[in-house]
């Protein structure tokens, strides 16, 4: 029996910037999902994440939680939940050493937004397995401080030679997952402009990375 879609948290708090797609990513996650949406940190206790197959940190900015939101998220991991990161979720906690294994990377800077070639690096996921081997999209390339590749399994690279102002080279990993705890995390960079939300490619993306983290694949 396939099991039943997750309910999933949609956690939308900024400290720092914050994009005008947050709403529009909401709508979209809740169109295939039963999703409670909030910016508020009080959510994060152990009684209430256990109610939810995935924590998603939605274009969250700056240090959203304190010392006992990350006591509550790190045993939620531990004990098997699944985490996904969007876009500037790479951008959060940053003064929180946890945080760093479990996103993978940390944002160091990106170009302005314009077209690129994405190259799927592995088909054999469920936020891959919709798209051809390319796949051109308009978003923000963000590079990282560090290339996650050695410690993840990457799904997408951005191809540099096809936009202006990439900085990692050759290798340039734009999502990811890997297990973490008894649990996984997966990590997509896509999702800076509003119309991204409505690219069924993106929804599909997203939606198997969440679909992933919750162990169903």
């Amino acid at each position: 029996m396939v099991p039943a879609d997750p309910r999933v948290l949609v956690f939308t708090k900024t400290t720092g910037y914050r994009h005008a797609s947050i709403a529009a990513g909401v709508a979209a996650l809740a169109d295939a999902f039963t999703i409670d949406a909030t910016e508020d940190a009080a959510v994060f206790t152990p009684e209430n994440l256990a109610r939810y197959g995935v924590v998603v940190f939605l274009n969250t900015s700056g240090n959203v939680l304190d010392d006992e939101h990350r006591r509550a998220l790190a045993a939620y991991l531990a004990g098997g939940g699944g985490f996904v990161g969007v876009h500037c979720a790479a951008g959060t906690e940053n003064d929180w050493p946890a945080y760093d294994e479990l996103i993978g990377a940390r944002f160091d800077r990106h170009p302005e937004v314009q077209p690129a070639v994405l190259h799927v690096a592995d088909r054999d996921h469920p936020a891959t397995a919709h798209l051809s081997k390319t796949w051109e999209h308009v978003d923000e390339w963000y590079d990282f401080r560090t290339n996650p590749r050695p410690h993840v399994r990457v799904l997408l690279t951005v191809d540099e030679s096809t936009y202006a102002g990439g900085g990692m080279g050759d290798d340039h990993p734009i999502a990811w997952c890997r297990p973490y705890g008894q649990g996984r995390s997966f990590y997509t960079a896509l999702g800076h402009t509003i119309e991204a939300y409505a690219d069924p490619a993106v929804r599909a993306h997203l939606a198997g990375g969440i679909r992933w983290a919750a162990g169903q694949d």
